[in-house]
């Protein structure tokens, strides 16, 4: 398997890197399992030290971190730079936090006395995508060196260098050797690595297909998985939302990360009564986006990650126009070097269309208009995925009462799905189980260890 840095805005080939050796691999494995032996007994205060110089570092590399980002998956380095500023917000918010989240638990049995402690599993594997280099690996390591297991990261093939980065910055944080390895392994070798006795529990975000083969080798070993495996989010804008700021969100919901993120708005849903107006504001937003090279600060709508990506959603557009969609903007390639895609709108995408039901990871929007609040929200649940939506609504009390009914595992008011350190994220359905992010993601790889004390008179 190849593990390249291929400039997206060029197709330039830059930098290739070798898989690791078999040998190399059970090295890095026995010290991660050595480093978690000693890192355990380490108390909270240590931790959060290693994780605060961690978003130091970050934070004086930013301009650089976030030119590779740029560089290897084609992200506007101001959205790269800001990747970087959460990143840190990260390590610093479980730093602070982590030790009054995993406090012990007083019980109140009715005999004796007894306390909830959590502990440690031991080495965790981390998979993890190329979308959003940095903050995907902070978001599973962050909580997870704080509880005190050690992590194994197997990161995308596109982004090596980025993986390398975050290798580096925990060694110069003064990390113990072997409590963060990077590992270039072959999807094949990472699967069969999730085999090993060593080897506590799994974190997966990406496809649909890679979490299903996750879950069926991490349940035969009968270990722990968390999966974050993308979404088709429904924006659904309500007859007494503000248009032009629900159209500013609406723009950025869809086309931030160049319209690659798991949680960007896909599936536009509006009433009838206001449909018109906005897909009119909507289209003449997504036609003024200037496309062009990530790195100028004037440019809105950078590359795809890679050429195959490009080239995979031109066809998914194709074949949603040959089911019966109409192209209302784009639907192209950009004549241009690099893996540019047209900002795009589809409309008269019905259910008997392949692509109702698909995720379009890139910078297409598929736009649809309903009667009334109830035909919204049927339309918002029905999707195989469920990971966040938003609704748009003047009346707040509206919006919750809408936003109980959706089946995600986030929704927004007022605003396109989002993320931020003291905010769990995750979804259901399709889109996988488990936590990330806040206390929630702070609990899911602990062994949640009860300890009772009794006097030798109690009953039992």
């Amino acid at each position: 398997m190849a593990f390249q840095t291929i400039n997206p805005t060029t197709n330039e080939l830059i930098k290739s890197f070798d898989e690791l050796t078999p040998e190399s691999l059970e090295n890095s494995v026995a010290q991660a399992k050595k480093s978690f032996n000693e890192w355990k007994r380490t108390d909270y205060k240590s931790r959060a030290q290693l994780l605060y110089k961690v978003a130091g570092l970050l934070r004086e590399k930013k301009n650089e971190l976030a030119k590779i980002i740029t560089l290897e998956m084609g992200k506007l380095l101001s959205h790269a730079e800001g990747e970087i500023k959460l990143t840190a917000e990260i390590f610093d918010y479980y730093a602070k936090n982590a030790e009054v989240l995993l406090a012990d638990k007083t019980l109140n049995p009715v005999h004796g006395k007894a306390f909830i402690r959590s502990s440690p599993i031991g080495v965790l594997l981390g998979i993890e995508p190329w979308n959003f280099p940095f903050y995907q690996v902070a978001r599973f390591a962050a909580p997870n060196i704080m509880i005190g297991n050690a992590i194994l990261i197997k990161h995308a093939s596109n982004v090596p260098q980025c993986a390398l980065a975050i290798q580096e910055i925990f060694d110069e944080a003064g990390a113990p050797n072997g409590l963060y390895t990077n590992l270039f392994l072959s999807e094949k070798r990472t699967s069969e690595l999730i085999a090993d006795p060593r080897i506590k529990g799994v974190s997966l975000t990406g496809s649909e297909n890679a979490g299903k083969s996750v879950a069926m080798e991490a349940g035969k070993y009968i270990k722990k998985s968390v999966l974050e495996l993308g979404g088709s989010d429904a924006f659904i804008i309500l007859e007494d939302a503000d248009i032009d700021k629900t159209v500013e969100w609406a723009v950025v919901g869809r086309i931030n990360n160049n319209g690659q993120c798991c949680v960007a708005a896909k599936r536009f849903i509006a009433v009838e009564s206001i449909a018109d107006g906005f897909l009119k504001k909507f289209t003449e937003k997504m036609a003024a986006l200037q496309i062009g090279d990530p790195v100028i600060s004037t440019t809105n709508l950078g590359p795809l990650c890679t050429e195959e990506a490009a080239e995979n959603i031109e066809n998914q557009v194709k074949r949603a126009v040959k089911s019966g969609a109409t192209v209302l903007l784009g639907g192209n390639r950009v004549d241009r070097d690099g893996a540019y895609m047209e900002a795009t709108i589809l409309t008269d995408v019905k259910s008997d269309n392949p692509a109702y039901y698909e995720e379009f990871f890139g910078p297409v929007a598929l736009f649809f208009r309903v009667k009334g609040e109830k035909e919204a929200i049927e339309l918002a649940n029905d999707s195989p995925y469920g990971l966040g939506g938003s609704v748009f609504t003047q009346d707040i009390e509206r919006g919750k009462r809408v936003a109980d009914q959706i089946d995600t595992g986030m929704v927004f008011i007022n605003h396109p799905t989002w993320t931020q350190a003291d905010l769990p994220f995750g979804g259901t359905k399709g889109s996988g189980y488990g936590r990330e992010m806040a206390e929630l993601g702070l609990q899911e790889f602990v062994n949640k260890k009860l300890i009772r004390v009794s006097e030798l008179s109690d009953p039992f």
